[in-house]
């Protein structure tokens, strides 16, 4: 009797290559070409075919041979389920030819040019009346902002340097400390009161942004609003650091 073998015609293989660290799995047909190949993996590794060099692997990934033959079908090559081949780029890939994105030029709108479209997101905010192109909730905002601006610095005016204080910042707990500095700061703008908390509550040492406001030890200053900041008769806790 006699036995027909029937090979499979088309093979999985596992792709890699040296633009990325994955591994991909796909199905090609043994009958196309190796430069056939090369153009459908193109698509899958990304490197021009031109530029790919090809080394078969076995399915326990023992180097067996280079694929140098773009007229060869890809059958004649020991190519079987599961093994792997490796693609080589020669483009300049790897080199950041195509990954450094200071050598893509880049499109720019002048500000002017961007005013004068209608499909843009500031024409929407504009036809909507939202943020800043909202003129009566900037000029109510703008209101409240300066409303705001005088309490501090009326409140301000209360808050002495040296003097004991509560601090009450909403969502955390209350603290107590010295007021160390009163006034505006360079950080931010408005109004600001500097403490030194009894405490490790704080996020410095009085320092901020390279300018020393007040000296106290890491972690024990803070700024805060002057509508966040009661002074008065807050004696420091003794937490028993002088008994045995």
């Amino acid at each position: 009797m006699d036995v027909k073998v029937i090979s499979n015609p088309t093979v999985s293989v596992r792709l890699t290559s040296t633009l990325s660290s994955f591994e991909v799995n796909r199905r090609f047909n043994r009958g196309i070409t190796i430069a056939e190949f090369k153009s459908k993996l193109e698509l899958v590794i990304g490197c021009p075919a031109a530029s790919m060099d090809l080394q078969l692997f076995s399915t326990s990934d023992k180097f067996l041979q280079n694929m140098e033959d773009n007229e060869a079908l890809l059958g004649s090559y020991p190519v079987d389920d599961d093994c792997r081949i490796h693609v080589i780029d020669r483009s300049g890939t790897l080199s950041g030819a195509f990954s450094d994105l200071s050598k893509v030029e880049k499109y720019e709108l002048s500000d002017d040019a961007y005013e004068k479209r209608t499909d843009s997101v500031r024409n929407f905010k504009k036809n909507m009346k939202m943020g800043r192109f909202n003129e009566e909730n900037m000029a109510k905002r703008e209101e409240e902002l300066a409303q705001k601006e005088e309490e501090e610095k009326a409140a301000l005016a209360s808050i002495t340097v040296g003097k004991r204080c509560q601090v009450q910042v909403a969502g955390q707990p209350t603290k107590i400390g010295t007021v160390m500095f009163a006034g505006t700061t360079d950080f931010k703008p408005g109004y600001w009161v500097g403490v030194k908390y009894d405490e490790p509550l704080g996020k410095h040492d009085g320092s901020v942004g390279g300018k020393r406001y007040f000296e106290c030890e890491q972690k024990y200053g803070a700024f805060v609003k002057p509508l966040t900041v009661m002074v008065g008769d807050f004696p420091e806790e003794d937490y028993g650091l002088d008994e045995m």
